[in-house]
């Protein structure tokens, strides 16, 4: 009987580990100790993992949505010392399998040879519809290492994924990794990869310990895999080769470095991602709006170099330029928080490292020396000054990017950080106005000298810049407010002062020392010191500029300049607008520039879309619509991927891809849908034409996601919390209980909504001008209703529901009245 019960409970032992033994701890995870596999799978069924222990250590499957996407390789990690490389993956027989209620356990991992041995411990746990693992990794010795993988991601090919959209904002794009071996390297361990035709994406978080470094690289194998590579360090890893955050033809992108004896840890949580869902633009009526998604997570990210340098040219030639003024307002149409968060960081990095003491701001970034004014060029951090002249405009650049990003981060104390050093930016090119005309020069006096002073950069620009002028003027105007906030009145004034004047001076005729031409109908692009004026070839950035920016506020200007822009373009059918219409002089350019139609002489250049539809949009809507659409057209031809188009074959030219090439689709944002955040409130500032009737989407503006639903003269924004209804621009903000509304999105007046509970506040704004102001509240509750920005110590008269009383507006232009609101109550103030 003893021997039968012996032999029962063995075979029942048997049973148990071959067939049964996972399913006994948790249904989702199948333990196969006969073939030494382990099968993950989420309860959603979107995400499968299959680990094979049968000989090293690998994941051999991942499967999303039923598809495996890795390549055989699988995922794995390991270390490489000089020419030699391991792996989780080499013959290990030692490895144990631990199965508990939450998960499961690989224990006994190892690889190395007699200078370093790994062990590692691989745990598995599922959360949600999410797979939590933990990689704890312990070195036998110090070392210098090559290479590691902690862990590597082998994807089946290219194809697998469009591209990866990581954690700090950027994207890597798969279809630029050409070649065998290029590898782009960046400072940031998590990303969603996405795959456009099926609407599948795998989106890895990564989380190290505290003290410790992320790092990742995207590379083509010689296998023709996509790979993915993690490295966990105790200091953030430098570059191979210079500052090279991408290298052609080169699998390591970054420089050796050591490992310490002991133990280091990192988790990763990874699954199914509905791509369209996640990252739906929602309803776009008259837009492409998938065209528009895509554009912005490609085109519109890859400007994203790394960490603390977003800008362009872009990642794939480590370039990037400070004399652009339009990355916060990417930021505001790519409307991710890990842009905005790496866009302040950036700001700050160029303020502490761009800029001289004497406020000079230097106008590049690049990972290698070679482009710049000799002794310029700062090997360490890799900014300098562009070798065709000093470019002027990353002055105006620096503070357009920082006043627009306070915006959008909400952020006081960091502005504050960036005062003086805004001070010092805007006050070295106030400094420069020899002849005291209220115009301010550049380094250059003359064509002769053959040097650029702005982003034109191989046109011979000098002396009185129009464009930078244009560009200072809206540097002040924004810096002005921003100098109000911190509370500063008296620099506010001087700065407002100072464009004041300068919007004067710029509006002169040519003849009294001003831009405006009357005989071309347009604003000339510069005079010499000489007093010889240059660029009445109708240089669109410098007529846009000008209107989109307010310097040039007269109607009939506007009406000349755009209706002959519009005019010319039609004749030619040019899907975008050129940088020029006619030809620059010859003396005027660089020997690149010619003969006319070439390059910056008269290419299609739709960096500067936006100045464009922001120019047209106030003007005439459906133009400033048509070129969006044509752009969202060339991107679904060729993504956008070119530095240029042709004037004459429209195709697209250069290998030096611009992201500002997308600043057509984030004008979409700013100025058609009015999307305008400011520092303490959501703002809401449309330009809608009938065909655009019904767009309907979320954008989210610290942390709280807004849906806005848009018509022509109707704007809904709504949040659990409150919704308004509007006729009018207007920004709102709620904190607590409490709404506040602004009307027309200024700082002029405000109404304040303080509710006795925490239940959504719903109301309709009737009317808010001249002829009083008029609201309706919709939702029950007892309020406080504060308006601020009367006429002080002056009388009004006050309708609730038509039911008429008489006030008095106190000595600060503010007045308040609580009521009970059972019913739809109607509130007009005259």
């Amino acid at each position: 009987m003893m021997k039968f019960t012996l032999i029962l409970s063995f075979f029942l032992l048997f049973i148990h580990d071959t067939c049964f033994s996972a399913e006994m701890t948790n249904h989702d995870i199948k333990h196969n100790t006969g073939n030494k596999t382990i099968t993950i799978t989420v309860p959603d069924k979107k995400t499968s993992i299959t680990i094979d222990y049968s000989n090293g250590c690998v994941i051999k499957q991942l499967s999303l949505n039923g598809k495996n996407v890795l390549s055989s390789s699988g995922v794995y990690t390991g270390i490489r010392i000089k020419n030699s490389a391991y792996s989780s993956g080499d013959k290990n027989s030692g490895i144990t399998v631990t199965e508990n209620p939450k998960g499961i356990t690989l224990s006994g991992i190892s690889y190395g040879n007699d200078t370093i041995l790994v062990k590692e411990v691989w745990d598995f746990k599922l959360n949600s519809n999410k797979i939590l693992w933990g990689i704890s990794r312990e070195y036998s010795n110090n070392a210098n290492l090559e290479d590691m993988a902690f862990p590597k991601w082998n994807f089946a090919d290219l194809s697998a994924w469009k591209g990866g959209i990581m954690d700090n904002g950027g994207m890597v794009w798969c279809k630029y990794l050409k070649e065998v071996n290029d590898t782009y390297g960046v400072h940031t361990g998590g990303v969603t990869f996405w795959n456009v035709e099926s609407g599948d994406a795998l989106r890895i978080a990564a989380k190290t310990e505290k003290g410790k470094e992320i790092a990742s690289k995207y590379s083509h194998s010689e296998k023709n895999e996509f790979t993915y590579t993690q490295l966990i360090t105790d200091i953030e890893l430098s570059q191979r080769y210079n500052l090279s955050r991408f290298v052609s033809q080169k699998a390591d992108v970054f420089a050796p470095f050591k490992v310490k004896k002991g133990k280091i840890k990192v988790s990763f949580e990874f699954g199914y991602l509905d791509y369209n869902k996640e990252y739906s633009r929602g309803t776009l009526a008259g837009i492409d709006a998938l065209a528009v998604r895509e554009l912005l997570n490609t085109t519109g990210r890859y400007g994203v170099v790394d960490n603390n340098i977003i800008g362009a040219n872009g990642w794939l030639t480590n370039w990037k330029c400070l004399h652009e003024p339009f990355f916060a307002q990417i930021g505001m149409a790519v409307n991710d928080q890990n842009y905005t968060n790496n866009m302040s960081a950036t700001l700050d990095q160029e303020r502490d490292q761009a800029m001289l003491n004497d406020g000079r701001v230097l106008s590049r970034w690049h990972n290698a020396a070679g482009d710049e004014i000799p002794g310029t060029y700062n090997a360490k951090t890799g900014y300098y000054e562009a070798m065709w002249g000093y470019t002027i405009d990353s002055q105006t650049g620096y503070v357009i990017n920082t006043s627009e990003q306070f915006d959008l981060n909400g952020n006081i104390e960091w502005l504050r950080s960036h005062q003086v050093s805004v001070e010092k930016a805007l006050d070295w090119l106030i400094k420069r106005d020899s002849n005291k005309n209220g115009i301010f020069e550049m380094m250059n006096n003359n064509v002769a000298e053959k040097k650029a002073s702005d982003w034109l950069d191989i046109v011979w620009a000098s002396f009185e810049n129009s464009f930078v002028n244009a560009q200072l003027y809206e540097a002040l105007t924004q810096w002005s407010k921003c100098e109000k906030v911190l509370g500063s009145q008296q620099k506010s004034d001087y700065y407002s002062a100072i464009a004041s004047r300068l919007k004067i001076a710029f509006n002169k005729p040519i003849e009294e020392g001003g831009f405006w031409s009357a005989t071309k109908q347009q604003y000339v692009y510069w005079r010499d010191k000489d007093g010889s004026v240059h660029g009445d070839n109708l240089v669109t950035p410098v007529n846009f500029a000008a209107i989109a920016f307010g310097i040039c506020d007269d109607p009939k200007r506007i009406a000349m300049i755009l209706n002959q822009i519009e005019e010319r373009s039609k004749a030619e059918n040019l899907f975008h607008w050129p940088l020029c219409f006619d030809s620059f002089k010859r003396e005027e350019v660089s020997d690149g520039n010619w003969p006319f139609p070439k390059y910056e002489n008269g290419d299609i250049f739709p960096t500067w879309g936006y100045l464009g539809v922001r120019a047209y949009t106030k003007y005439d809507k459906a133009i400033a619509l048509k070129y969006i659409n044509n752009l969202l057209d060339q991107y679904k031809k060729d993504g956008l991927s070119s530095q240029r188009y042709s004037r004459t074959t429209q195709l697209g030219l250069g290998d030096d891809i611009l992201a500002g090439i997308s600043t057509s689709i984030t004008a979409l944002y700013r100025d058609i849908y009015g999307i305008r955040p400011k520092w303490n409130r959501m703002g809401l500032e449309p330009n809608m034409s009938t065909t655009l009737n019904g767009t309907k989407f979320n954008y989210t503006n610290r942390n709280t996601i807004y849906n806005l639903e848009l018509s022509v003269n109707d704007y809904l924004m709504s949040t659990p919390g409150f919704s308004i209804k509007s006729k009018e621009s207007f920004g709102a903000n709620k904190t607590g209980n409490v709404l506040t509304y602004y009307p027309h999105n200024d700082d002029v007046m405000l109404l304040k909504i303080n509710a006795a509970t925490n239940l959504s506040i719903n109301m309709e704004v009737n009317s808010w001008d001249a002829n009083g102001y008029s609201w309706t509240i919709a939702s029950p509750d007892k309020y406080q209703f504060i308006v601020k920005g009367l006429v002080p110590d002056k009388g009004y008269r006050l309708s609730i529901n038509g039911v008429i009383r008489n006030i008095q507006s106190k000595g600060d232009g503010s007045f308040s009245v609580e009521h009970v609101c059972k019913l739809p109550t109607k509130f007009i103030l005259k």
